[in-house]
């Protein structure tokens, strides 16, 4: 997402202390594509949507390797929202730090 800058007032709250994990509500997508779900393997985009309950559809969270395709990631992102998912959201290390 690109934004404007930030007001130069504003002060960012600092989260160097917590613990940098994935959320786990997360879907992992490994390097050679294979996704995961709280460490079980998903087959499918649809898969992973029709097991998650209705409230948790709206929203898909991803980590991604970084070595991970950029075409994989799209196409799956696609698949997702082809599926149901509104919203598909990657998470990255910045994110986790």
């Amino acid at each position: 997402t690109l934004s404007t800058p930030l007001d130069k007032d504003v002060t960012l709250v600092r989260t160097a202390e917590l613990e940098g994990r994935a959320p786990p509500d997360t879907l992992v997508v490994h390097e050679n594509g294979r996704m995961t779900y709280r460490g079980n393997d998903i087959a499918s985009a649809e898969a992973f949507l029709q097991a998650r309950p209705e409230d948790g559809r709206e929203v898909v969270r991803i980590v991604p390797d970084a070595a991970l395709s950029a075409t994989v990631l799209v196409d799956l992102a696609r698949a997702l929202r082809a599926a149901g998912a509104q919203r598909v959201v990657l998470v990255t290390e910045r994110g986790l730090e």
